[in-house]
Order: structure tokens, then C-alpha cells, then sequence
């Protein structure tokens, strides 16, 4: 485990929940007294502040990284060269460029590389993504994803130099990719539109993004990202296709809430902000934020020799489309996704809700009323004359 921080907390206990015979047996710190500390809590054989002492230990199979942004490139550099399968926290890089450096290392050096992009494989998400596999909304028209919070845990993400920007890099990167999954990775991001404003925080980079993101179907991605919300951490998502929708909801509003006036005497959930009132406690984070899965499915990757859902050329992939967010932000328009390699499909063609009513009429919609009648709309496939039927 290379860090000691919030995030390698979370990894650590979904590593070491129940009877997992999963281990860490060396935790890196630059600190060797944060280290040492670590190991103490998570009952870790080994401690280093030496980076090339913790990757090339012999007992390790696989390095997961849960260091700041700017650590990502050298450490991934560095366990690539050791031959460990490697797994990375999101974003990959604070740029696409040097995500694209991290790609090469690991496939030039033939190791195993995960992105862990948790959200995606939270066990909504994955219910919810099998359904929209299945047909169940037909072809997808919209994602929107929303993560809003009062902030992140430590300093490094408040430096615009350390982590590559705001709250877009830190949030936008989840809401991306979660609308990449369902759209289909395969479809070519082609151009976004983004605003981001520093609102509230006495910070250089921002701290409140939206953007669109146009795929090449025409399929929409929508993000919301904040660190100005207050209440806790909003996760949220919503799916729209032909055939359907679904939304989902991923903390907050859970079906857990509870209310104190003398408050509770211990944690609440992750960037909860009070421990008094209406409270929204969740029973299993390590669940509901999707890193048990994600390490389930790697770790089965890892033994299969097969490449899991979320790889770095998916972090590459991301950090592009925030390239174009940033660029977006600041010309106040459209802005390409410029992407150096792409793996996907090419030439994909709109998607086309089109029905036919009859030989002559395409379907736009039809509507019950309440006295019990439908009302049909249609549109003239020669002239394009709107007309309506009236059935009794």
C-alpha cells in the first residue's frame, strides 16, 4: 500500500473486511513514523518511507497507489519497472499527457494495471449497468452524475499544482466515467462544454464544475460537481434511453436516516458534517462506495490473466475529457476531447429513435387521457407534417 492517508484507510479495510485472505503486507509512507502507524492499525508486517524498497519487496504481488495526484507518475514508473501488477486510484493523472506516460510504463513493461475508479462498480451500479446491457432502457440518450460535498480531507487537494485542478479532476473524474459505462466505452467522447467558477473556497483552482460531454452517437454525459454542497456527500445518478430510465441514489439518500438531538457519539459516514438533527448514517460504505467489488473483480483479473472493467487506458481516457473541461472552462466553448490513442469504435452512427406508425407515418408519441382515450402524435415521413389521431 503506497500512502497513508484517507483513501488507503478505505482500501485497507475493504482488503482486510471479513475473513478476506487478501493482505497488505507493506505500507509506504514519505513519513516512516505515518507508516509506522498505519501498520500498527491495520496489523501490516512491514513499514518504509523508501518507495523502491516498498515496490521491489519480494513478497508483493501487486502496488495499489493511494497517494496524491502528483506522486501517481513516479510510483507507477516505479512498481512497473519492479514487474507488480499495479493498482491505481483515480484520477490516473492530472493530466491526459501524463496518464498517457503512466499507460505506456505499464504496457511496455507487461504488468497488470487497474484504475480504481470505485463508483463504477458500486453494487447499484452494477445492477443497474447489467439492466441497461440487457436492453432494458435501449439505446442510452443521457447519463447524469452528480458528487457534491463541503470539500476534500487533506491540503494536497486545495494545491491546484499537486492535484492538476479542482473539483472537476477530484469529482469530475467518477461522474465521467460512470456516464462512459453506460453509454458504451466504445463510443469516442468527441467534444465537452464546461463551466467552473471558484464560488466560496479561497482556492486558486475551482471549486463548482458542470459540463457536457457530446459523444460521437450523440449520446449526452452530464456532471455536477461541487465542494460547496452542505449536508454531507451527495452521490447521484441517472440513466435515460429510448426504452427507459433509471436514477439511483448512492449516499444521502440510502433509506437510512436518523435523527439526534444530543448526537451521535461517533462516525457518521464520509463527509458527514454534523452529528446532531436528521442524519443520513450508511450501514456499509465499503459496499455502497463499490470497493469491495472493484477489488473482487481485479483481484479475480489479476489470477485469470485477464483485464479488468477499469484499466489505465479508461484513467487516460477520463483525464482527456478533463483536458477539454478545463480548456472548455476557460474559452466558454465547445472544446474537443483530444485523444492521442483511441481503441474504441469509429464512425459510429447517430442513434435513431425512430418508429414506424405505418407505411406513411413515423411515431412521436402516444398519451392515455384521463377520460380513457389515447391520443396518438404523428409525423408525415414525405412532408413532415405534425398531425394528432383521436382513439376513442
Amino acid at each position: 500500500m503506497l500512502g497513508t492517508g484517507f483513501i488507503s484507510d478505505f482500501y485497507t479495510s475493504a482488503l482486510h473486511s471479513l475473513r478476506s485472505d487478501d493482505r497488505v503486507v507493506m505500507v509506504y509512507s514519505r513519513s516512516l513514523e505515518r507508516s509506522k502507524k498505519f501498520a500498527e492499525k491495520w496489523d501490516i508486517p512491514r513499514w518504509t518511507d523508501d518507495l523502491e524498497k516498498a515496490v521491489n519487496d519480494p513478497e508483493i504481488d501487486t502496488v495499489i497507489i493511494g497517494l496524491p495526484n502528483d506522486l501517481h507518475l513516479d510510483s507507477v514508473k516505479a512498481a512497473a519497472a519492479a514487474g507488480k501488477a499495479i493498482l491505481c486510484t483515480k484520477p490516473l493523472g492530472r493530466t491526459a499527457a501524463e496518464a498517457k506516460q503512466m499507460l505506456d510504463a505499464v504496457e511496455e513493461a507487461g504488468v497488470f494495471h487497474g484504475y480504481m475508479e470505485d463508483l463504477a462498480y458500486t453494487h447499484k451500479t452494477l445492477k443497474a449497468l447489467t439492466s441497461v446491457k440487457n436492453g432494458a432502457l435501449g439505446d442510452i440518450l443521457w447519463v447524469r452524475s452528480r458528487e457534491t460535498h463541503p470539500g476534500p480531507h487533506s491540503d494536497w487537494f486545495w494545491n491546484n499544482e499537486l492535484s492538476g485542478g479542482g473539483a472537476i479532476v477530484d469529482l469530475g473524474c467518477h461522474c465521467i466515467e460512470i456516464a462512459r459505462n453506460f453509454i458504451g466505452k466504445d463510443i469516442r467522447p468527441v467534444e465537452v462544454m464546461c463551466w467552473a467558477d471558484t464560488q466560496v473556497k479561497p482556492i486558486d483552482a475551482e471549486d463548482h464544475g458542470i459540463g457536457l460531454v457530446k459523444y460521437e452517437n450523440g449520446a449526452i454525459g452530464q456532471f455536477e460537481v461541487s465542494w460547496n454542497f452542505r449536508g454531507g456527500m451527495d452521490l447521484r445518478d441517472e440513466v435515460s434511453g429510448v426504452e427507459g430510465y433509471l436514477r439511483m441514489d448512492h449516499f444521502l439518500r440510502t433509506g437510512f436516516e436518523m435523527f439526534t438531538a444530543v448526537g451521535e457519539q461517533g462516525y457518521v459516514a464520509e463527509k458527514a458534517e454534523t452529528n446532531t438533527g436528521w442524519l443520513f448514517p450508511v450501514g456499509d460504505e465499503i459496499g455502497e462506495l463499490g470497493y469491495d467489488n472493484m477489488f473482487y473483480e481485479m483481484f479475480n483479473a489479476i489470477d485469470k490473466g485477464t483485464e479488468p472493467m477499469e484499466t489505465f487506458y479508461d484513467g487516460y481516457i477520463v483525464n482527456a475529457v478533463i483536458d477539454a473541461c478545463y480548456k472548455s472552462a476557460k474559452s466558454k466553448k465547445w472544446e474537443p476531447v483530444e485523444l492521442e490513442v483511441w481503441r474504441g469504435r469509429e464512425n459510429v452512427k447517430k442513434i435513431s429513435g425512430l418508429k414506424d406508425y405505418d407505411e406513411d407515418h413515423y411515431l412521436v408519441k402516444t398519451e392515455k387521457l384521463p377520460d380513457g382515450s389515447d391520443k396518438i402524435i404523428l409525423k408525415n415521413k414525405k412532408t413532415g407534417k405534425i398531425s394528432q389521431i383521436h382513439n376513442e
